[in-house]
């Protein structure tokens, strides 16, 4: 089978492919092997199982082979569940044979230790060319072939086509086989310590199934960034979209914190760039994970965020267009032949609106109900949705809710589109009514806020796949520099950016006693400053002394900084500033260079409004990146203010890019604060600038 799915010799397919879908596997083991044998019984597996073990007879009903040796073949895949040592062993000898892969089901390997971690490597080793999931790990579900080399009971079932989940946790990863939300799960696989197959090489493989709808992935830590951008534009390509929960602590390694660029720019920070980067949906639990993923499986990603709601209550349609906003989803007004309808079947007394309170006038009727949603799709937005929640079926009768769930399945089946019953409670959407929903083609979704953080993450991932072409993944990292770290003091770190375009005010480095004078050629009122390669923070040191407007206050000034330095900065004073930004760049082990754009000067941790992309950029995402930021509608005249010279805010910023990454293998981290923003048609100036660099010295 090619990947999950299309026949193919044995011999063409990959030793990836052999493992998630095998025609013959072998199991190794005690009472977990036995499992995994009942669990692919149960599941309705119909390649052959082989039962491994020195001692038994047989295992479950099927006969027993003492050792790899006695196999009747090489198994395409292998669940070992033996002590470590053993394992080790065990893998060795398959890999002789010529084993697809395996999963190392035992711990003792690098989780706990130097000791452990000596003994995966050798693991690594011996699996040689065979796919290798784990150790430490719990094992995969195939949903779609019936493959289950699983040592426990689950809650999925067999299905035609379905999203694959992958995770580092097995607990995780059986939590979400028992989800009651109708979610169609084609393959969970866990990959445990990860010393084998990558996550992105089992995402490349998963892609080649045209089975799989979409793909979930709890990520502890990814191990080649680079790599997985390839697989994420690759996921793009093919309009398999990406859902990715990021948690567990960093393993980036410790940053050198001289910059503010370091306090806003941390590893989460990193992984939400490179998730929006690559178009990946970013959740932070396993419910978001289930919801996002079921309205990707039936309706894909989505060609924008326009949406109507409808229900028989004004709160809930007030809380909808709450939610909404503060989403970022758009509730437009009715489109004319929309609202003619709507009113014709609603009657005066109801205000056709977006939301809509169709209020309960029509409540049981099919045929009222169905025009009435029926209108609601004539809107064509991006998705139309029903908020609708059952009642406790213990304890009530839920007939005219049936009777509604009908009618918007009638007026969906006239018109197409997204079309989404949500509950507001996750609880008041059963079961049996998500799956009748899903098979007629609608978005069962429970819970509101993650219904529109669905909405949300669809369109973002449409808007990716709109703009594939001018998507670039992550550059493999180049080698760094192993010399000392040099601090550029801040003359030379503004001379080195201005070779790149960035502008920075008129200024001359001087002794104290020429001081006066230079400032007097300048022009008051001037800027003084100490200059020095030991200052990486002058305001908190006493080093800038501002808007001096006589030769005699800059006598004062550099008196008063002389213990600071024998060489000062003397630089005009920028007048006019609308705004002020902080550009920063750093360097991170995996992820490259990042690019942080913030609310700069003094504010920079205060209001903490900033944003960061992944390196290289280009100019229409730094217009995108610094149009979130707050501070944006300073720089485009808010409230009747003078509207600052955008153009020149994006040359500044692609400027300090392009120093960035010509300087990629020495670089550490590069602080522009403030950056200021003049108005139209006169620039943008950085009036502090600190670059630090690795050095071969």
């Amino acid at each position: 089978m090619s990947a999950l799915g299309s026949p193919v010799l044995p011999s063409q397919r990959s030793p990836m492919q052999r493992l998630l879908r095998p025609d013959s596997l072998a199991v190794f083991g005690g009472r977990a092997a036995a499992e995994v044998v009942r669990q692919c019984q149960k599941l309705g597996f119909a390649g052959e199982i082989w039962p491994v073990h020195p001692q038994l007879q047989s295992v479950e009903g099927l006969p027993c082979y003492a050792s790899v040796a006695d196999l009747p073949g090489a198994p395409d895949a292998s669940f070992i569940a033996v002590h470590s040592h053993a394992t080790v062993d065990i893998v060795g000898q398959l890999a002789a044979r010529g084993g697809g892969g395996v999963i190392a089901y035992a711990s003792g390997f690098a989780e706990v230790g130097p000791q452990g971690a000596a003994l995966q490597a050798q693991l690594v080793q011996a699996a040689g060319d065979m796919a290798l999931l784990g150790p430490n790990c719990y094992g995969m579900l195939n949903y779609l072939d019936g493959a289950a080399p699983w040592p426990d009971q689950h809650g999925g079932q067999r299905v035609n086509r379905g999203v694959a989940i992958l995770t580092q946790s097995g607990n995780i990863g059986l939590n979400l086989t028992m989800q009651l939300r109708g979610l169609p799960l084609a393959c969970l696989i866990t990959v445990g310590n990860k010393a084998g197959v990558s996550m992105e090489a089992i995402v490349d493989t998963l892609l080649q199934d045209e089975r799989i709808t979409a793909i979930g992935l709890h990520i502890e830590g990814l191990d080649d960034v680079p790599a997985f951008s390839r697989v994420a534009l690759k996921a793009l390509a093919r309009k398999v979209p990406l859902v990715a929960i990021k948690s567990g602590s960093s393993t980036l390694g410790a940053q050198i914190t001289m910059s503010h660029t370091s306090s806003l720019a941390g590893p989460d920070a990193l992984y939400s760039a490179l998730f929006a980067r690559l178009g990946v949906a970013r959740v932070f639990d396993p419910v978001g994970l289930i919801e996002t993923l079921k309205l990707l499986h039936v309706r894909g990603a989505l060609a924008g965020s326009r949406f109507i709601s409808a229900s028989c209550s004004g709160g809930e349609a007030s809380l909808v267009a709450d939610l909404a906003q503060a989403r970022g989803l758009e509730m437009p007004a009715l489109p004319a032949p929309a609202y003619q309808r709507l009113h014709a079947v609603l009657g005066d007394k109801v205000n056709v609106a977006n939301p809509l309170d169709y209020h309960t006038y029509i409540w049981g009727d099919l045929a009222a109900q169905t025009e009435c949603f029926a209108g609601l799709m004539d809107c064509g937005f991006d998705a139309h949705v029903l908020v609708l929640d059952f009642p406790r079926a213990d304890r009530c009768e839920a007939s005219s809710w049936t009777t509604t769930v009908d009618a918007f399945v009638a007026a969906h089946q006239q018109h197409g589109g997204c079309s989404i019953v949500v509950s507001s409670l996750p609880e008041s959407l059963p079961e049996a009514v998500a799956q009748h929903l899903m098979a007629q083609g609608l978005v069962p979704m429970q819970g509101l806020p993650d219904c529109l953080d669905a909405i949300a993450h669809a369109a973002m991932i449409g808007r990716a796949q709109h703009k594939l072409a001018q998507l670039q993944a992550l550059p493999d990292l180049p080698p760094r520099a192993l010399g000392a770290v040099r601090l550029l003091d801040e003359a030379k770190s503004k001379q080195a950016l201005a070779a790149f375009g960035l502008r920075t005010p008129q200024g001359q480095v001087v002794s104290a006693a020429q001081a006066p004078e230079v400032a007097a050629q300048l022009g008051f009122p001037v800027v003084v400053k100490a200059v020095s390669d030991q200052l990486a923070h002058k305001t908190e040191a006493g080093a800038v002394r501002l808007n001096l407007h006589t030769a005699a206050h800059v006598r004062e000034a550099v008196a008063a900084m002389a213990g600071l330095s024998n060489q000062f900065l003397v630089e005009q004073m920028a007048v006019g500033v609308l705004a002020e930004f902080i550009v920063g760049v750093q360097r991170d082990p995996q992820f490259g260079l990042s690019l942080t754009l913030g609310a700069g000067g003094i504010f920079v941790e205060l209001l903490q409004d900033s944003t960061t992309l992944l390196l290289p950029v280009s100019r229409d995402d730094v217009l995108t990146a610094l149009q979130s930021l707050k501070l944006w509608p300073l720089v485009t005249g808010y409230r009747g203010r003078l509207a600052g010279d955008v153009p020149a805010l994006l040359d500044a910023v692609l400027a300090i890019a392009a120093y960035a990454q010509a300087h990629a293998d020495t670089l550490v981290e590069l602080d522009v604060n403030p950056l200021l923003v003049l108005p139209q048609g006169q620039g943008a100036l950085a009036v502090d600038a600190l670059i630090r660099l690795n050095t071969s010295e």
